[in-house]
């Protein structure tokens, strides 16, 4: 990236900055007085409302980890030096043609199903493997994505190794965030010089902004396996929204920071249509001969973007990954730049996966589909490598390409097939009637670049189309910028495509080192997590339960009569409609009383739907997705009332749901807890 060097691990002498961070950590560790300091970095927000907050905690750093899809990696900030952002070590291993700035989301287990490795030494030492051997040992990539695809998700929910075999993913997550908070401790201790201790971290870990409730409490949950926070310090973990995130860094960018598409002006000197192909690439050169440093300086103010930004503009950010596509529609509030959720987050599962599934359709045409199915199961660490040839090719795709792309054929492949059809994949080749992939001497597959193209474009017409739905809504239509984010960024054709569809309607800007977007944002988004005053509700949430029953007004088939009184059963008590404005730390307040003034437990389903106008929790689209848990065990004294009031309050501004209640007869905090996984 183009920033200043501003005194990170790979620069100055280590011994300032040892001493430095030691100023840190006694700062913060060894003076009563600086506990007090008003910070951003602090844990359970300043809330009159809530009676559970009482002191603030205070933390030293800030480590985010941007868990994705395709790959991950953490970036950290000390809340001293808030506007230095450090990324994480260079990691061992690589791709020819592919940045290793993060690491490949890739986990390797031993036979007995122990953690082994992740990253590139997973994929190393996987497929040095002897192939039989291999067989035994459970290997995972891209496994991120079946949070979002099941609908069922639970702390049972299992993943499938390469070989076939099931594992619970609550696991593999948990071992896949250790192995983080292991590399992080490491990193900040070889810094201070001393033993760095978890509670000194506020971590921070992204999520899209579309996944459910379910899968940002799974995530949670996994955290708390892996021992970066716990349930009795739930606030030393905050999850972040993808998209979120990358506005909140997209804020501070400076102009020598920034690619622009649009023709509505030049920066950088390139014009519009220099840039969706020489620019980007020229770009990308300037932050590759500055990657030595991994500390970038951010602004203490709004960036030059924003200059031009006035009260209530609006941008969109499209965070395209490995997974998903998520967009986010913020509105700018001056003078402290604080943002506004205009639209509830959407996208869908159009990452870049989707060319990679393309291209296993394209081999199952030419070679079989019953044969790519063995292949991967019989040889599936060649099956990992043909992947990864791959994608350097994808890499080097682009809109004016004119030479072809090879891609190489693991020698298992050729030899595999050849016993399973009893003849060679050139045979196969000719026999096919794909005529944009021909065979080389070489032992390659040789695409065209049309060939290529076509592989993108399923996945690139899904993100358009869905983008024009968005840019249809009257919240949207008059927006300023379009920021694009997230590693398929990167992809020319995707930029191209954009330009071409809204170029003329916003102004689109690519962040360099536009795979950092996101990881950077997190660290600012640790370190105040109040940036974002107020948020959309995906979903109308709600709880059912008994109103008088109104003749005329109420169907006569939920219709109880109870010790004489008449009551509507199943209402729908509507805590929050879909596509709502929250304000954050804004509250909903309900009042629960226990059937029996003994009982020590009360439990209230949760349901939701992604419709407004909700009558009865047996409507259409209405699902149980939940449950609010009050535990009155210790809140009252020995005499127990005769009619018990628990007052809830939830929170519907955050990232994720939160729940407060007290009995309001002893004032007393009652341990609450909402549930979407397993209920």
């Amino acid at each position: 990236m183009a920033d200043k060097e501003a005194g990170g691990s790979d620069t100055g002498p280590r011994g300032e900055r040892r001493a430095r961070v030691l100023r840190l950590r006694l700062a913060v560790q060894g003076k009563d007085e600086a506990r007090s300091d008003p910070r951003p970095a602090t844990a359970g927000r300043a809330n009159d409302a809530d009676p559970n907050v009482s002191e603030q905690q205070t933390f030293l750093v800030v480590v985010a980890i941007d868990f994705g899809t395709t790959s991950s990696g953490y970036a950290y900030s000390f809340t001293k030096e808030p506007e230095c952002i450090h990324v994480m070590r260079r990691w061992e291993g690589g791709d020819p043609g592919v940045s290793n700035q993060k690491t490949p989301t890739t986990i390797l287990l031993t036979p007995e199903r122990k953690f082994h490795s992740f990253g590139y030494a997973a994929r190393d030492f996987y497929h040095d493997l002897d192939p039989t051997e291999a067989k035994q040992w459970l290997y995972l990539e891209k496994f991120k994505m079946k949070l979002h695809t099941t609908g069922d998700l639970t702390m049972d929910t299992d993943l499938t190794a390469a070989n076939g075999k099931k594992v619970k993913a609550l696991e593999i997550f948990a071992y896949a965030l250790q192995y983080f908070k292991e590399q992080a401790l490491k990193e900040l201790s070889d810094q201070a010089g001393s033993e760095f201790e978890n509670s000194d971290v506020r971590w921070v870990i992204t999520v899209p902004a579309i996944w459910k409730q379910p899968a940002k409490q799974f995530m949670r949950q996994a955290a708390y396996q892996a021992g970066l926070a716990s349930p009795d310090n739930s606030e030393q973990l905050i999850i972040a929204l993808e998209p979120e995130a990358a506005s909140i860094y997209c804020r501070k960018l400076r102009l020598h920071q920034m690619i622009e598409l649009s023709g509505k002006a030049a920066v950088n000197g390139y014009s519009a249509s220099d840039t969706v192909g020489a620019g980007f690439a020229q770009a990308k050169e300037h932050v590759r001969r500055n990657r030595q440093s991994r500390t970038f300086l951010v602004e203490n103010v709004i960036g030059e973007i924003w200059s031009e930004l006035e009260e209530g503009d609006k941008y969109v950010v499209v965070d395209s990954g490995g997974g998903t596509v998520d967009l986010t529609v913020h509105q700018i509030r001056l003078p402290e730049g604080h943002l506004k959720e205009l639209y509830k987050a959407t996208g869908g599962p159009y990452g870049s996966l989707g060319v990679d599934y393309e291209f296993e359709k394209l081999l199952c045409k030419i070679f079989g589909e019953d044969f790519i199915e063995q292949f991967k199961i019989k040889r599936p660490a060649a099956w990992v490598d043909l992947m990864i040839a791959f994608e350097s090719r994808k890499r080097a795709a682009a809109p004016d390409r004119t030479n072809p792309l090879n891609i190489t054929l693991p020698f298992s492949f050729i030899d595999y097939y050849k016993k399973f059809r009893g003849h060679s994949v050139e045979h196969a080749l000719r026999k096919s009637n794909v005529d944009f992939v021909k065979w080389s001497s070489q032992g390659m597959l040789r695409m065209s670049p049309d060939a290529m193209n076509a592989l993108f474009k399923p996945t690139i017409d899904s993100i358009i189309e869905h983008l024009r739905d968005l840019f249809q809504k009257p919240e949207v239509c008059t927006v300023k910028f379009l920021f694009l984010v997230g590693g398929f960024a990167e992809a020319p054709l995707l930029q191209q495509a954009v330009h071409a569809a809204f170029g003329d309607k916003c102004r689109i800007i690519i962040p360099q080192d536009v795979g950092l977007t996101i990881l950077k944002g997190a660290v600012l988004f640790g370190l105040d997590p109040a940036v974002i005053k107020v948020r959309r509700s995906p979903l109308t949430y709600g709880v059912g339960v008994l109103n008088r029953y109104v003749e005329g007004k109420h169907p006569p088939e939920k219709l109880l009569v109870k010790d004489g009184t008449r009551w509507c059963t199943d209402v729908f008590d509507k805590f929050i409609s879909a596509d709502q404005s929250v304000a954050l730390g804004e509250l909903v307040k309900r009042s629960y009383t226990p059937a029996k003034p003994s009982q020590l437990v009360i439990v209230i389903n949760i349901y939701s739907s992604e419709h407004d106008a909700v009558s009865f929790i047996t409507d259409p689209g209405v699902k149980k997705c939940g449950t609010l848990r009050l535990d009155l065990t210790g809140t009252s004294g020995t005499a127990v009332p005769a009619r018990r009031e628990i007052q809830t309050l939830m929170q519907f501004g955050d990232t994720e749901i939160k729940a407060t209640a007290i009995d309001v007869a002893t004032s007393k905090s009652v341990k609450v807890g909402i549930d979407f996984l397993n209920y």
